[in-house]
């Protein structure tokens, strides 16, 4: 990390040309760029009448390129010779307005001298702020100083006071007061003994993360070195996603055909159409409930406690969309599966951990949220979810906070839902991301309790964030708005965090993905939080609670 003069320094040398370097990272998927193009120029366009009125030019390092259709820096090879043409002390500029791959532009901006900003527009539309989150975790794990801003108009005070600091000093200091470092003895001491105890098996007897392929999307920061991750007694099963599709084709249609009628029989609604480049079809589906089969089955073979997809972009030319098995998985009530040989249930009454995306951050996340919420008696189904988005909301009946849409890609478990299975539907996946589609399993999460964290890599080592929050229960009218200002196929978590504000959350977080879990009450979240935390501190993590636990 560049210490405080160094930056200094840098931003006065810069000062006096007032010239700032734009870089845009985008998606490796032509469809997403072409599609995402306008809104990134509008975003831009935004920022640089920011600049502008500060006294600073906009250079763009890269041009639109007129074959392509979009001007988003679109693989690492482009990043780096990006980067060769930009000043090594130049002030740099990451802008995203969509979901981008990180590793496209963290070759560059390791070496890079100059400061750095990122920034994302205030919108749902695309996933910017998802993109701008994961390149921050990304940054936090490389150890590479950065500053970070968000804005919905770029006119707003809070953006321009940051954006002038950044200016003068190289850097922006935003409130983080919200985090404390746990502190155990304040636990109820029963409370730290359990968690302590299921810290201390784990380390004994181990356990296995299965992983289909690493590294999903660009999210360096969802990779863990196993010198890291083995410390906390967790060992990876490296498996192949082409061992996934050789498993599938072993899978009789009777067996796929079984867990599409015991998905359809518990009142799942699937919304079919005819045409597979833009409609969701039985065919899809039916590989769909194949992949949750073959999954299961590896799952069983290797012994893991885990196991996650990469699917983008291995996947994607392959087979239908992974996110129907995903959501499953994770589900205690389930469709069963038998061994191919034996014929006997495997992981009967169990939720099979999976985590999206093979983001090893979720994973580590999901096995201790499972050991927890099984041993205290509690539905262990927990998920991930992007932090996509949130506005504030204003009811008749005195409500008046701001509430974040959670909105994980495709799926998250049943059990979640108002009405479980029966408020569960399936949509075809977005053309643009999935061409061969697939269901998604979607629908309202309920009103509740939860604990929410985050795991994640910082000054080489293993942290995790814990807080608590209230998913509510919003009019549909509004819960139908923030969807369509989203990805209406997704499934959404309507989501008011205790104690930390919209700026400290996005000044904090280091992740793209928040994992969250309910409890059956606001005491009983309160205490396996504790318990949580424990487990944890006895893994080797580093433990801070954020806002009000």
């Amino acid at each position: 990390m560049a210490d405080d003069g160094a930056a200094q320094k840098r931003a006065r040398m810069n000062a006096e040309t007032k010239v700032v370097y734009l870089v845009a990272s985008g998606d490796l998927r032509l469809s997403a760029n072409k599609l995402c193009w306008q809104a990134q120029q509008e975003m831009e366009a935004q920022l640089g009448q920011a600049f502008k009125a500060l006294g600073w030019e906009v250079i763009r390092a890269h041009p639109f390129d007129p074959k392509l259709q979009h001007g988003f820096i679109w693989n690492q090879r482009m990043g780096m010779d990006v980067f060769r043409s930009i000043p090594k002390d130049a002030f740099v500029v990451v802008a995203e307005a969509v979901w981008q791959y990180s590793y496209h532009v963290l070759a560059g901006l390791r070496d890079h001298v100059g400061p750095v900003l990122t920034v994302a527009n205030w919108s749902g539309q695309w996933p910017g702020l998802v993109g701008m989150l994961n390149l921050n975790a990304s940054l936090t794990k490389m150890q590479r100083e950065y500053s970070t801003l968000w804005s919905e108009t770029f006119t707003d005070e809070f953006f321009v006071s940051g954006l002038g600091q950044w200016l003068r000093e190289g850097r922006i200091q935003h409130d983080q007061s919200h985090v404390q470092v746990a502190d155990l003895t304040q636990f109820p001491a029963e409370l730290v003994s359990l968690g302590s105890e299921l810290g201390r098996e784990l380390r004994e007897r181990k356990a296995i993360m299965g992983i289909f392929d690493e590294g999903c999307m660009g999210m360096y920061n969802g990779i863990f070195d196993d010198e890291v991750l083995n410390a906390t007694g967790i060992y990876k099963e490296r498996l192949s996603q082409s061992a996934l599709i050789a498993e599938m084709r072993l899978v009789t249609d009777k067996e796929a055909t079984d867990v599409f009628q015991w998905l359809v029989q518990c009142g799942f609604t699937f919304n079919f159409g005819s045409d597979e480049a833009t409609e969701l079809t039985k065919a899809q589906v039916h590989e769909q409930c194949k992949m949750y089969i073959a999954a299961i089955r590896i799952a069983h073979d290797f012994s893991c406690d885990m196991i996650g997809i990469q699917y983008q972009q291995g996947l994607k030319d392959m087979a239908p969309a992974s996110d129907l098995p995903e959501g499953l998985m994770n589900n205690v009530e389930r469709p069963p599966v038998f061994d191919r040989t034996t014929g006997a249930e495997l992981f009967n009454g169990k939720a099979v951990v999976h985590f999206n995306e093979v983001d090893q951050g979720a994973a580590v996340d999901a096995l201790v949220t499972n050991r927890v919420w099984t041993k205290l008696g509690f539905d262990p189904a927990t998920t991930l979810h992007d932090i996509r988005w949130g506005s504030q909301y204003q009811s008749d009946d005195g409500m008046d906070e701001f509430v974040w849409v959670f909105e994980i890609s495709g799926s998250a478990p049943p059990s979640h839902f108002k009405d479980g299975y029966k408020g569960a539907s399936g949509e075809r996946q977005p053309p643009m991301y999935f061409p061969l589609g697939g269901s998604t399993l979607k629908g309202v999460s309920k009103p509740g309790e939860i604990v929410w964290s985050r795991v994640f890599l910082m000054d080489g080592v293993l942290n995790v964030d814990l807080g608590r929050a209230t998913v509510v229960d919003l009019p549909a009218e509004e819960t139908e708005r923030r969807l369509l200002n989203t990805t209406p196929q997704w499934p959404i978590m309507s989501a008011v965090l205790h104690g930390v504000s919209r700026d400290q959350m996005m000044a904090r977080h280091k992740a793209n993905h928040i994992q969250v879990v309910y409890a059956p009450s606001a005491e009983d979240a309160d205490k396996a939080l504790r318990v949580k935390a424990a487990m944890f501190d006895a893994m080797g993590i580093r433990v801070f609670l954020c806002g009000k636990v």
